[in-house]
């Protein structure tokens, strides 16, 4: 299972929730709406290369194929909810296009997860969110200039072949772009190289794996790209600190 991969594409009354403890995930999108609620902690979030510092209480609600990322500040915990846009029908086809000015909102309770286990619970969940936000933020049409458009394009390509041998030059080929053309822009959109980006979303995956799944070690390292057992562990521990094994074990 991969939890950030194709979400609210096929499934019209999608809603998934879940909780990550000190877990980062780089930048990407998706067609679902997500929430990231704080539930204890410090957390940073980019969305549309707009910086915010969320704590405790703190959600951001990223609207459909915003690009984000978040990240600890140190340690915290937090609940991610993706759902499809048809939950909140309404509010999707009046704001299809457009974007708030600032994605925060101050819950005043933390979300009660048992409760929402019906459609109608869910619904109603979210749309008193949606008219939270409305009441409290301005909103802009999207704007996507042809860097954008091409960045996005590259996101997409590496959602959907990041476990196979996946390189900016096979990308290019693919998208018809020049080579020199899709790195600089890249790391001018990124600030980071296409292979520092890879390198951060395979682990980021495999962090998800090793806590919720039962999979091997060697397994999940296959499954996230890495045919050498050796460069992921090195790759894991640099980005998180830990081997995979600290990882799963990790409270």
């Amino acid at each position: 299972m991969v939890i950030f991969e194709q979400h609210g594409v096929n499934e019209k009354e999608l809603f998934r929730y879940f909780l990550l403890q000190s877990h980062q995930f780089p930048f990407h999108f998706h067609r679902a709406y997500e929430l990231i609620y704080v539930n204890s902690g410090e957390l940073y979030v980019s969305i549309d290369q707009k910086e915010y510092q969320l704590e405790e209480n703190d959600l951001a609600f990223i609207f459909t194929n915003q690009i984000h990322e978040f990240k600890v500040a140190d340690c915290s915990q937090v609940i991610i909810i993706l759902f499809s846009p048809e939950l909140i029908g309404d509010f999707y086809i009046n704001y299809k296009g457009l974007i708030p000015d600032d994605n925060i909102l101050h819950l005043k309770e933390k979300p009660d997860l048992e409760k929402l286990n019906c459609i109608y619970s869910q619904k109603s969940f979210l749309y008193a969110l949606s008219a939270e936000l409305i009441s409290q933020k301005s909103f802009s049409p999207v704007n996507q200039s042809p860097q954008t458009k091409a960045l996005y394009k590259i996101l997409l390509y590496i959602e959907q072949n990041y476990s196979t041998d996946c390189t900016l030059k096979t990308i290019a080929k693919h998208l018809k772009y020049d080579y020199p053309y899709l790195s600089k822009l890249f790391v001018d959109q990124m600030n980071m190289t296409f292979t520092q980006y890879l390198n951060n979303y395979r682990i980021s995956q495999a962090c998800y794996l090793l806590k919720n799944s039962y999979q091997p070690i060697g397994e999940i390292a296959l499954d996230c790209g890495y045919s050498n057992l050796r460069t992921f562990h090195r790759n894991f521990r640099k980005i998180t600190n830990m081997s995979p094994k600290e990882y799963r074990e990790l409270d």
